[in-house]
């Protein structure tokens, strides 16, 4: 690249992150030879990782030896060249009222579709321009074809913004780019300063039809569309670990070699950590010699993808780890992974199985998971008794500081929230890829959930076993038409009749009933006589005014809902399961559908509104769980309309009622539930199977792995703004401040104060209850 040009004067360096006093500065030069130097060294041919990787995106073996790594290497280099504008070089210095008028990837993609830039690099034959150019445009997942984030929108006031594109710092970056492909030297690149004029619009367009070509020529070809995940995918990785242990100043290739290269976990290991401790605390409970049941042995024979269904308390997470052992004998894995579609659901994973393991090894992942293993530290299990699992260096790497983990118990969108679009998420892939994946509670996935986990499923390569307790008759096709052997299947008659000995006991007296009205006072004679009574509803509102009216015929009521702060959640939680802990002594619990997954309780009596009956099965799964009062005692269960549809369908109430009739008697069975299931649940049509991130091309935006994640803001009380601003402003956590309440219910709150986090909203303090949670005004 020859040198002259106008242009603006040429400062020293390029920075690349923000100079800031105590840190050494990251020039651009640097940091873009840092992240191609972590591509390197994480997908290094013939390491672990890489075949992982080639295995997780369905890369085929010879493209990804010779194509892929050659692609991500200069998509590394050249990914930060935007940043060598003077807006980038005002904000780094902390210049005060400084923005990007421009977002600096958006500038480097149309950089690569300046006809000079694009010819030259189209002199290598082994790079694909439009899948270098997509993973640039789209590395900070802030780029689509329209909207919020679309490419090129000036996002201040400002029209144009002066580049420094001859630095000598862009020619060495260029310079590498030369040497590693064998192209001659780079082109001069323009003086002129980027906005809508002459030679950026003409670029842009360029660029725009490269997009286009490529979103159609993906439809057409799944290798090439595989191949452009997998580099997009790279560069966000590559880009996190060059970044983040620059910032912390740790040698890159000693970390990447022992986060990403170590030994694989074999069955042994597996055993030892999780399996062998989990059953001598069984046999310390019991007193009883601990063997795995005959359906928890077997599956180990069932192969890398199955459908295990199995009724509650028969032991399928013990089976799971059996799985994962035997997955672990066939090929090389380096991490276990448990997904669960709650945080309460995760954490009680974690503290009874993942945490078992070494400290070093074992990982709680989900929004509020550090606030959960403080109060672990706080009140520990047998399995979590003197171990510390928070590491403060590793804490500061982000979801990069998980990766020497080999046991996982997160919420599943930490894992699969890639799919749309969660850098959080895509910054674990290399992780996912590594493990034997178990994902748990499937049932209660809502459609976009299910339609994520079918697109993965189908367009991934995984060990994975997805298991539940019931599964409606069309989801159980879906999951098999995509590979998943269903376990226990029909040439499985041994196991399921050891199951069956174990579902087909009777445990449940049903009937249906009037209305809530009706039923209160026998809820209140039932407690009074010692009996562990849990009552739920659907909505929080309801759960609230019914726990109210409760409290005054008895004193002791638990509430359990979703909208607590965090830390009084923790305590709710708690207490209720501490009620429900001896059957000697009476307990009532009032909860939303919270409890179908998130309270491992025992009632005695179990009042519920209606519900899809998927729904309804779990909650009976709360009931007479454990057989604690003996094989002759059956739980009663009362079933009642509940008074509006919603959040639910008119259908689903329907259904359930007609449901709850053909079930309804004395002595009903898990088996039955499952049986009647199958023939009542409402037909679901078949889900999409596709995600962002699946059909984005050569742009990336954020999107809602579930269904209701749109509806829900994080909101502190006013009472705790400030203690909150102390918190953030030292860097700790505020999970345990965190209120999360509909949107609606933050109409009409006063404005945040001055300074204060966009992303909390802030409620009034007199309409929360550390023990009702919070009240919105004119729910009903």
């Amino acid at each position: 690249m020859s040198g002259g040009g106008a242009g603006p004067a040429a400062p020293a360096f390029l920075p690349a992150k923000s100079v800031r006093p105590g840190r050494p500065v990251v020039t651009l030069n640097a940091h873009s030879l840092a992240v191609e130097r972590a591509a390197m060294r994480l997908f290094e041919p013939g390491k672990r990782a890489s075949e992982t990787w080639t295995r997780l995106f369905r890369v085929r073996a010879e493209e990804y030896e010779t194509r892929f790594l050659l692609n991500l290497r200069v998509a590394s280099l050249v990914h930060d060249l935007g940043k060598a504008n003077l807006d980038f070089l005002d904000l780094a210095a902390g210049r005060q009222g400084c923005g990007q008028t421009f977002r600096h990837e958006h500038i480097s993609a149309v950089v690569l579709a300046l006809p000079a830039v694009a010819g030259w690099l189209r002199g290598c034959a082994e790079l694909d321009l439009e899948v270098i150019l997509a993973a640039v445009l789209s590395h900070h997942i802030k780029a689509g074809a329209d909207g919020e984030w679309r490419w090129a929108q000036p996002r201040t006031t400002g029209s144009r913004v002066g580049l420094l594109l001859r630095h000598a710092e862009v020619r060495s970056i260029l310079a590498r780019v030369s040497t590693i492909t064998g192209l001659p030297v780079a082109p001069d690149l323009p003086v002129e300063p980027f906005g809508q004029n002459s030679p950026w619009v003409e670029a842009f367009t360029a660029g725009r039809a490269m997009a286009t070509v490529l979103g159609r020529a993906i439809r057409r070809d799944p290798d090439r569309r595989s191949f452009l995940l997998a580099v997009k995918a790279g560069l966000i990785v590559a880009d996190s670990v060059a970044s983040g242990l620059m910032r912390e100043r740790i040698g890159l290739d000693g970390w990447i070699d022992g986060a990403m290269h170590a030994e694989p976990v074999s069955p042994s290991t597996i055993r030892a950590a999780v399996l062998q401790p989990r059953g001598r605390q069984i046999e310390a409970t019991t007193g009883r010699s601990f063997v795995l049941a005959p359906f928890q042995e077997a599956i180990a024979a069932k192969g890398r993808r199955v459908l295990l269904l199995a009724g509650c308390g028969t032991g399928k997470t013990l089976a799971a780890w059996r799985w994962a052992e035997a997955v672990a004998g066939h090929q090389q894995i380096g991490r276990v992974v448990f997904l669960y579609p709650t945080r309460g659901t995760a954490t009680e994973g974690f503290r009874d199985y993942v945490g078992w393991a070494p400290e070093s090894d074992a990982a709680l992942v989900h929004a509020s998971s550090e606030f959960e293993l403080e109060g672990m530290a706080a009140n520990p299990s047998e399995a979590t008794r003197g171990k510390r699992y928070v590491d403060e260096e590793q804490a500061r790497l982000f979801a990069l500081g998980l990766w020497p983990r080999r046991y996982f118990s997160a919420t599943v969108d930490q894992f699969l929230g890639f799919l749309e679009h969660s850098y959080r998420s895509l910054c674990l892939t290399p992780v996912l890829a590594d493990c034997a994946l178990v994902i748990d509670e499937i049932h209660s996935f809502d459609r976009r959930m299910f339609e994520g986990l079918s697109a993965f499923l189908r367009e991934f390569d995984l060990p994975v076993l997805c298991m539940t307790a019931t599964l409606s008759p069309d989801r159980q096709s879906q999951l098999t038409e995509l590979g998943l052997t269903l376990y226990p299947g029909p040439d499985d008659e041994e196991v399921a009749r050891a199951l069956a000995a174990v579902e087909g006991h009777p445990r449940y007296a049903i009937e249906k009933v009037g209305d809530a009205d009706g039923i209160l006072e026998q809820a209140v004679a039932a407690y009074r006589r010692g009996v562990r009574v849990l009552w739920v509803v659907n909505t929080v509102a309801r759960c609230q005014q019914l726990a109210a009216r409760l409290s005054s015929h008895v004193g002791d009521v638990h509430p359990y809902h979703s909208r607590f702060k965090l830390s009084d959640r923790f305590l709710v939680h708690g207490r209720t399961i501490a009620a429900f802990r001896t059957p000697a002594a009476g307990a009532l619990a009032v909860t939303t559908q919270v409890c179908e997954m998130s309270l491992d309780l025992d009632a005695d009596l179990l009042i519920t509104e209606t519900a899809p009956i998927p729904s309804l099965v779990q909650r009976m799964g709360r009931a007479n769980r454990h057989l604690v009062r003996g094989g002759d005692f059956r739980a009663r269960v009362l079933v009642y309309r509940a008074p509006a549809d919603l959040p639910y369908e008119r259908e689903d109430h329907e259904a359930a009622l007609a449901f709850v009739e053909s079930v309804s008697g004395p002595s009903v069975s898990q088996a039955r539930l499952a049986e009647a299931l199958a023939s009542h649940v409402p037909r679901e049509a078949a889900v999409e199977q596709t995600a962002r991130f699946l059909e984005a091309g050569a742009y990336a935006t954020p999107g809602s792995f579930r269904d209701d994640d749109v509806g829900t803001a994080r909101c502190v009380l006013d009472s705790d703004v400030e203690e909150v601003r102390s918190l953030l402003a030292a860097g700790r956590p505020i999970d345990g401040f965190v209120l999360p309440l509909p949107w609606s219910a933050t109409r009409g709150s006063p404005p945040a104060p001055p300074g204060f986090p966009s992303f909390l909203g802030v409620v009034p303090s007199a309409n929360y209850h550390p023990e009702l949670g919070y009240l919105v005004p004119g729910k009903d």
